[in-house]
């Protein structure tokens, strides 16, 4: 059997990391990767030490769950609280990042981006990237053929 690419692997990563979000709206998960080594992932969900959306529900504010912190910002905050620089990097998320997180993944210098599914894309967003000339590419993820490695 061919073994997977690194974008697979790293997006199987990601979606690994989303099995740990805690927010019941949208289970999302971030890899970030340097030089195809992992420095830091995250998933959606409470800042430490509060309460959790499965176990309390959502705090919705203006349609947002306003409890959660999503898994880019998780994952660049690792990074940050570790002393790891995100320069030139690329993000592996299961979810197109919202505007606030593309903003930040921008700030970090974050290179590429990739992401296996379309979620409310903001048209800024998009703007900023382009702008910005950050790479970013929808792969889709191909859970039956990592499911096959993980039979085997």
């Amino acid at each position: 059997m061919e073994r997977l690419r690194w974008d697979e692997y790293f997006m199987a990563q990601s979606h690994l990391l989303a099995l740990r979000s805690t927010c019941q709206r949208l289970s999302v998960g971030a890899t970030i990767v340097k030089d195809n080594r992992i420095i830091a992932g995250g998933y959606n969900g409470s800042v430490a030490g509060e309460v959790h959306c499965i176990d309390e529900g959502c705090l919705i504010e203006d349609g947002h769950c306003i409890r959660t912190i999503h898994a880019e910002m998780n994952a660049l905050l690792q990074c940050a609280k570790q002393g790891v620089s995100t320069t030139n990097s690329t993000i592996y998320v299961t979810h197109f990042p919202c505007l606030n997180c593309t903003k930040s993944i921008i700030q970090a210098g974050v290179a590429k981006i990739y992401y296996a599914e379309d979620y409310h894309n903001h048209e800024y967003a998009l703007k900023l990237l382009d702008q910005s000339g950050i790479e970013y590419k929808k792969i889709p993820f191909n859970r039956q053929r990592v499911a096959q490695y993980l039979l085997n």
